[in-house]
């Protein structure tokens, strides 16, 4: 049976301070509209109404849906292919320089078909991945050779075991907010690391499409975050944000996926523009970048 969440308090702070600020429609799997609400007092943004772990999995069975698939079927996802062989390797950089280790124990989290696990591993690192898609597990296995375990392995690791945890666009999907991030505090070495990269709606891509901005994704996306909001979560769970980097890439990948949202079909010169723009007037503010990863680090 399934069970529906309808907030009365923001799932992030648990203020009551909160309003309905749009309407955005399902346009990968449902074609359902879901209202997000916003917090006057964390700014995060959650979809309203929203299937409970449970029952949301039909939500995510789309031959579309690349994290899941590692589809190339269109050109969106050829194009997000090229970009992720990119992105990666600028990752692990990225890991392995807030870390200041060569090598360590990773907790991957949402591992998808395991690219990234790989990537690591390939580079030394001790490899443990979670992910809760069994089609995407299979894959990672069959591809890599990568045994990924649920989620709820989370809560049985042992503790101050990791020296960096990652969730690549991750955190946003996850019902057991609160519980995550505290059972991180468990799990993490007192000098590790956290990586967590989200979209970010107070983007110039998101000001433009509104609520055809294709990173709502409801109702898959439970939270919508601002910089803000981050902060605030992260410091009610005893983490600092160390570090705000830009994922320049996705302002032109979210584009493309939102023109096919507003219109029906992608115009890739507007996209691109839209894109392009996004990234200009992020060029100095990187909180303003469609998507930041933070890096957190405990208090």
């Amino acid at each position: 049976m399934s069970v529906i969440i309808h907030h009365t308090s923001c799932p992030c702070c648990n203020s009551e301070k909160i309003n309905e600020v749009l309407v955005a429609k399902d346009y990968t799997v449902s074609k359902e509209d879901f209202s997000i609400w916003e917090c006057v007092n964390c700014t995060v943004r959650f979809t309203q109404n929203i299937p409970d772990a449970a029952s949301i999995g039909p939500y995510y069975q789309s031959s579309a849906y690349v994290s899941h698939t590692d589809t190339k079927e269109g050109l969106v996802n050829q194009l997000y292919h090229i970009v992720r062989n990119f992105t990666k390797k600028k990752k692990r950089d990225l890991l392995q320089q807030q870390t200041g280790l060569q090598q360590g124990h990773l907790l991957d989290i949402g591992a998808g078909t395991g690219a990234f696990a790989q990537t690591m591993k390939e580079a030394g690192w001790q490899i443990t991945g979670l992910e809760p898609d069994a089609s995407a597990r299979t894959i990672a296995k069959q591809k890599f050779g990568l045994l990924l375990q649920m989620p709820n392995k989370l809560y049985t690791l042992p503790q101050a075991q990791f020296d960096a945890i990652t969730m690549w666009h991750v955190l946003e999907h996850v019902h057991d907010l609160h519980s995550y991030l505290e059972q991180f505090n468990v799990v993490l070495k007192p000098q590790g690391k956290i990586f967590i990269a989200v979209p970010n709606y107070t983007s110039g891509d998101a000001s433009s499409y509104k609520k055809h901005w294709a990173a709502y994704d409801v109702p898959r996306h439970l939270y919508h975050f601002s910089p803000k909001s981050i902060d605030i979560l992260a410091a009610s769970k005893g983490f600092t944000v160390k570090a705000y980097k830009p994922m320049w890439f996705d302002s032109f990948y979210v584009s493309m996926l939102s023109e096919q949202c507003k219109n029906g079909s992608g115009n890739l010169v507007m996209a691109f523009l839209n894109g392009l723009l996004s990234n200009l007037q992020a060029l100095f503010n990187v909180k303003k970048c469609s998507s930041v990863i933070y890096v957190l680090s405990k208090k």
